[in-house]
């Protein structure tokens, strides 16, 4: 006989601490935070002796006699602490580095002993807790014993310094360029009150003898010649700062360095005694106050000037020269500078100058690694920042993509428009993991992004059939519908609050972001208007929660192709060179465009900018992405690209379009009936009895009812009443038979 097993009881229920345990044990981190605030203000509480328990005794006097005044910032730093673990899942209006912390600790080492020496305490001082304690003299009697008073005071200085430095976020940069700045305040202050300074004082009208006359105007201040501010950005010169990157990530040294090409002091001068002198020409004084040197163009900023004028009763008077009178002299500078295209920004937002940007004869390459290495991209600490290039001074833009949280792009043949897109993706990508981010590319033109196949990143390959695009679109519709379902059962708004949730549960994982780059819109609005407007609308507006962001390029803007519904879903704007300023004002609601050079010139308006901003692109050689591809290929060599998840939409509507676009709901009904029949459609889709009868006809040809009968009587249904699906079964079959043909 077959021996019997005995059965395994069944699992004790958790008793009532074991529950409290499970539910308590995803806040622990809170709950410590919660102890440590506590805990430092009750010692706040009993420093100063408010109370007298013995328990608080015990703990607070070894403190004291160690830290000596330094338990207070110590206990204050506690409770600081705790309440930051406490918000770990709010969004916290600030943010604190490691370099803060560690300069508020070396400042407060460095202050200890410093107290102890000015207040004269001596070693029984601080076994009673006075100056600073015991750590006071420790860093204190022996350092000067060893090192005398001078050193020992100028090692704490070193020390203090670099303590507020750290504190404040400052480094040798930004050192340099406070320098700088106080160097050019101090020149303008002493060229103000320099003595034997010229004034030009407008002749005062006669006075009366009643003396009865306006007041003569009051002298105006003519600025020396030699007064001009120069503005550039070197940091491209400087030595840039190496910071911590994931060891996963390709190493900075994939990229390529950059070299800056500015003008010469001899031709800025030239150009700017040449605008000036134009502008006199023509009856307009003004005066070049300042230069900026960007890589592709130099901005001069022009400060209008003062014209007498004769009044109603004859008497001169003066009045500014109008903005609008520079602007309209473009063509005319264009030809007294010698250059092809010239852009007037009259005036410039936030500065009292008029912005003439010239041409610059040699134009600087902008490169992604020095931008990625600026101080701009690392404050911006966010994993969708994208590195635009460089403004008319030369600082770097970067900007984040989440923030956008859409960018459309337009600009002609050759403008710089695909090797912005490239930019942009070779920026992801460098500083983003495959699990992190994912990629969905769609190239109509087929030469643009195929080189980014391979990519682990990449979900699929890249698209370059319309039709296919157009099921990769509804694709992303349904992933991000399905991402909503999945942030309602954990209550979360958005994907950093669903990956934090989710993070805490063993079974969950953690959602990537999607960005998704479409190359050319023309081509697909051209195809398949409607659908494409559709869906690229509704991603617009729904998708940033759920980390799908859209990056749209198109050749041609015109109103046609970013139509009303695309344009005002797409707030954020870049514009490359334009043929007309109509193409202009399509893009970017405004002109300018139009004067735009090429070759990665462009004006980017941001979604929360009031005027566009001039920037030279940034630019990657196909060696360096050759060489990012290649990186992440031999990093993970075991990985197996998916098929396409959008495979099973682009054969549904395929079918649905060879056949019938009720076809779906007919299938529905013949899994829910055991019969159906001509009339029966007819009255449940409400279609007249013609198209009833061909959907039937297709049913038949798909085996999913029997034999045709006579007289239009019902047929036998053959669909799979417990499957979710049925069209998609159909379709897999048919894939399959396919196959095996």
């Amino acid at each position: 006989m077959p021996s019997s097993r005995s059965k395994e009881p069944p699992p004790s229920p958790p008793t009532w601490d074991e529950q409290l345990i499970r539910r308590l044990l995803p806040y622990r981190i809170e709950l410590a935070g919660g102890f440590l605030f506590l805990l430092g203000v009750i010692t706040l509480i009993a420093l100063p002796g408010w109370t007298q328990s013995r328990l608080l005794t015990i703990w607070i006097n070894p403190l004291r006699q160690l830290l000596g005044w330094g338990t207070y910032p110590l206990a204050l730093s506690i409770a600081a602490g705790g309440l930051h673990l406490m918000m770990r899942q709010m969004e916290r209006p600030y943010a604190i580095r490691a370099a803060q912390v560690i300069g508020f600790e070396l400042l407060l080492l460095t202050l200890l002993p410093l107290s102890h020496i000015l207040s004269g305490a001596a070693l029984a001082d601080a076994f009673l807790g006075r100056g600073g304690g015991l750590v006071g003299w420790a860093l204190s009697d022996p350092l000067l014993d060893f090192l005398g008073p001078l050193l020992a005071g100028l090692i704490y200085l070193i020390f203090l310094g670099w303590g507020a430095a750290l504190i404040a976020g400052w480094g040798w940069n930004e050192s340099l360029a406070g320098l700088n700045r106080l160097s050019v305040q101090l020149n303008q202050f002493s060229q103000q009150i320099a003595p034997g300074e010229e004034t030009a004082i407008a002749p005062a009208p006669p006075i009366s003898n009643m003396d009865t006359g306006p007041l003569p105007p009051l002298p105006r201040r003519r600025p020396p010649p030699d007064e001009l501010l120069i503005i550039e950005n070197k940091a491209a010169d400087e030595t840039p700062k190496r910071r911590r990157r994931d060891k996963r990530l390709p190493p900075i040294d994939l990229l390529l360095a950059g070299s800056a090409a500015p003008l010469s002091t001899a031709e800025i001068d030239e150009k700017k005694q040449r605008i000036e002198q134009t502008l006199a020409d023509f009856g307009l004084p003004a005066t070049v106050t300042e230069v900026r040197r960007g890589p592709a163009v130099t901005q001069f900023g022009v400060t209008p000037g003062y014209i007498e004028k004769s009044g109603p009763d004859g008497e001169m008077k003066q009045h500014k020269v109008r903005v609008s009178q520079i602007a309209a002299l473009q063509k005319d500078l264009t030809l007294a500078l010698k250059v092809s295209r010239l852009r007037i920004e009259a005036p410039v937002p936030g500065r009292s100058v008029v912005g003439i940007e010239v041409p610059n004869a040699e134009i600087s390459v902008v490169r992604l690694r020095a931008i990625i290495e600026s101080e701009a991209f690392y404050k911006l600490n966010k994993p969708l920042a994208v590195a635009l290039g460089r403004d008319v001074s030369g600082a770097p833009i970067a900007v984040d993509l989440g923030r956008m949280p859409h960018l459309l792009i337009a600009g002609t043949t050759g403008s710089g428009k695909s090797v912005s897109i490239n930019a942009m993706i070779a920026c992801l990508v460098f500083n983003n993991t495959p699990e992190q981010l994912h990629l969905v590319m769609i190239d109509p033109k087929k030469v643009e992004l195929i080189r980014f196949n391979g990519l682990p990143h990449l979900i699929g390959n890249v698209e370059v059939e319309a039709d296919r695009a157009v099921g990769v679109l509804r694709w992303l519709t349904a992933e991000m519908d399905r991402r909503y379902e999945l942030f309602t059962k954990v209550n979360a708004k958005n994907l950093n609050g669903y990956n934090r949730k989710i993070g805490r549960k063993k079974e969950g994982k953690k959602l990537p972001a999607i960005t998704v780059f479409i190359d050319e819109l023309a081509d697909l609005m051209h195809m398949y208007p409607g659908d494409v407007e559709r869906t690229l609308c509704r991603l617009a507006q729904m998708a940033r929660a759920t980390g799908i962001h859209l990056v749209v390029a198109t050749q041609r803007p015109s109103t046609d192709v970013i139509t009303g519904l695309i344009k005002a879903n797409f707030p954020a704007r870049l514009s490359f060179a334009v043929a007309s300023g109509t193409d202009s004002r399509v893009i970017l609601d405004s002109v300018g465009a139009e004067h735009l050079m090429g070759k990665g010139d462009m004006l980017f308006l941001g979604p929360e900018a009031n005027a566009p901003l001039r920037t030279q692109g940034v630019f990657v050689s196909d060696m360096e992405v050759e060489g990012i591809v290649t990186h992440w290929q031999n990093a993970m060599p075991d990985f197996e690209p998916l098929p396409p998840p959008w495979e099973s939409l682009i054969a549904r509507y395929a079918l649905l379009d060879e056949t019938d676009s009720m076809l779906e709901q007919a299938i529905e009904l013949a899994q829910k009936k055991d019969y159906l029949s001509t009339s029966f459609l007819q009255r449940r889709l409400r279609v007249g009895y013609p198209r009833a009868a061909r959907i039937m006809e297709h049913l038949f040809e798909m085996g999913l009812v029997e034999d045709p009968k006579a007289g239009g009587k019902t047929r036998k249904t053959y669909v799979d009443k417990e499957s979710e699906d049925p069209l998609a079964d159909l379709i897999s079959q048919r894939n399959d038979a396919d196959e095996d043909s």
